[in-house]
């Protein structure tokens, strides 16, 4: 994704004066192409994440775009008030890119690990929330945050994501990418861990289940999600991010407020807890429960005692 966002940008950058790109110390040699194709619009502010979002506040009020770019704790957390106060608060049209969501930084430890931003992002008054789950979907969301008007945050996951089948499909802010049809009960993916969650369908299906896959790239709004719902009875939300703030109590809330449906839907997240182990990804993935192979042992598990309780 970090690379199908890069090349993408340096695109549409080049047609577009406007479009700026900041980031903190990061990304030694990844953005030269920017830079060769638009000079003078890249600025690296050393690792002062705090600082760059109020320097992106300046260049947006000055009509600029800004997409400020840096690892998903240091673009979130370590500069949250200035995102609230310098971004939300003046209805900026900044665009926050937060790479390594999840576990995506797995060897890194905890100070690296993304799995608490997606609340603390989709918490600020005016804030859209996108969360792609393979490169092509990120190279899509990228255009149509840049045209969307106000705030914006943008989580990758790393490199060497799998491009998903479906996701060819066009991109809007606001409506689920049906990464595979199904009947009775889906799988709500929220970024990369739709590729585990399409691997646990396929393995869900030689069990006799038949699930829908999406990729809910877009956590707020909602927009279309909720009423693409109506014909399961059963609802998975996948998602590496913890169990609070994220796509279940998103859907949740909606599902609630909308009073017209009364499904079922059950929460597959990381703990609500660091890992004090390393390792990689896919490791920590296994850990939490996010895996393909746990997810099927979970939506098996969870159908097989809603039948008998029917």
């Amino acid at each position: 994704m970090r690379d199908a966002f890069v090349r993408t940008l340096s695109d549409v950058a080049a047609g577009d004066p406007r479009v700026v790109l900041l980031t903190a110390d990061l990304g030694f040699k990844l953005f030269d192409e920017f830079q060769r194709r638009c000079p003078g619009r890249f600025f690296n502010l050393g690792v002062a994440e705090a600082n760059m979002i109020s320097v992106a506040a300046g260049l947006a009020l000055d009509g600029r775009r800004p997409f400020v770019y840096s690892i998903v704790p240091f673009v979130t957390a370590r500069c949250l008030e200035q995102i609230r106060n310098d971004v939300c608060e003046m209805e900026l049209p900044i665009k926050i890119v937060g790479v390594g969501g999840g576990y995506a930084y797995g060897q890194n430890g905890p100070s690296h690990h993304g799995v608490d931003d997606i609340g603390m992002m989709r918490s600020l008054p005016g804030m859209t929330v996108v969360v792609p789950c393979d490169p092509r979907e990120t190279a899509a969301a990228v255009g149509a945050i840049l045209e969307h008007e106000g705030p914006a945050y943008l989580r990758l996951a790393r490199s060497n994501d799998p491009i998903l089948q479906g996701t060819d499909a066009p991109f809007e802010i606001g409506v689920p990418t049906r990464l595979r049809t199904g009947e009775q009960i889906a799988l709500l993916a929220c970024g990369g861990i739709a590729a585990e969650a399409v691997s646990a369908a396929r393995a869900l299906s030689q069990r006799g289940l038949d699930p829908a896959v999406y990729s809910v790239h877009t956590v707020k709004p909602l927009g279309k999600l909720v009423d693409r719902l109506a014909t399961y009875e059963q609802l998975f939300v996948l998602e590496e991010h913890g169990p609070h703030g994220g796509l279940f109590e998103a859907l949740c809330g909606a599902l609630a407020d909308s009073e017209r449906y009364t499904l079922r839907v059950h929460r597959i997240s990381a703990p609500d807890h660091f890992h004090r182990r390393v390792g990689s990804s896919a490791f920590l993935r296994s850990s939490s429960g996010i895996d393909a192979d746990t997810i099927v042992a979970t939506v098996t598990a969870a159908v097989s005692q809603n039948a008998r309780t029917d």
